[in-house]
């Protein structure tokens, strides 16, 4: 019996993401940023970030982080590609992988969208420079590929053990990725925010893809 498909959610939520920043691209825009960037909520932010400072041991755990949620999407590639070496089918592949495979493009094209669609910069300069701020990418890639692989674990990790550590180190990664941008200091609060709205949005899409077609 196929699942209930409702897209009320993923419309919801990719509505408040798009809602959210256009806020923060229009609405209290000052010259706060590092040589004189343009933030948007500026008073949120700004108090935010004299609060927190910068602390750059949270940004290198950060980015360590940030390695191991991309495993996470070379562990489902590898699944794929074992798949098509016994199967010698593309078609015979998971439909299950096929979905996680365009969630995975679709993830790569937001990401790339906001490097040439720049809505704020950093609070700190990157080597001398600026550099583009919103959504914060760690903390939309960390809730994206950690969030994707958690429910299909179960499908290709037979070994109960290995299936908990799985589980629970991808949603630790996850909660600490998150927290650990937020204390970094390399993003203004909102692109943290930010970045979990529009994550939330395209794993609700993702939920609807699966429903759909796995």
């Amino acid at each position: 019996m196929k699942k209930q498909i409702n897209m009320q959610n993923p419309l919801i939520l990719s509505a408040a993401a798009v809602l959210f920043t256009l806020l923060v691209r229009f609405v209290n825009v000052q010259l706060i940023g590092p040589q004189e960037s343009k933030v948007g909520l500026a008073a949120l932010n700004g108090t935010f970030a004299k609060l927190i400072g910068v602390h750059k041991s949270f940004y290198v755990l950060t980015e360590v982080l940030g390695i191991i949620a991309v495993l996470t999407a070379v562990f489902f590639a590898a699944v794929g590609l074992m798949q098509l070496i016994k199967r010698k089918d593309l078609r015979k592949v998971d439909a299950k992988i096929w979905v996680q495979g365009g969630f995975y493009v679709v993830l790569i094209l937001v990401y790339l969208f906001f490097e040439v669609v720049v809505i704020n910069y950093r609070p700190v300069l990157e080597d001398g420079k600026l550099a583009a701020s919103y959504p914060s990418s760690h903390t939309l890639a960390a809730i994206c590929l950690f969030g994707a692989a958690i429910p299909l674990y179960r499908y290709y990790i037979r070994n109960k053990a290995l299936l908990s550590a799985a589980v629970i180190g991808s949603a630790a990664c996850l909660i600490v990725t998150v927290l650990g941008r937020i204390l970094s200091g390399y993003h203004w609060l909102t692109d943290i925010l930010g970045g979990v709205l529009i994550a939330a949005a395209l794993l609700s899409w993702l939920e609807y893809a699966r429903n759909r077609f796995t």
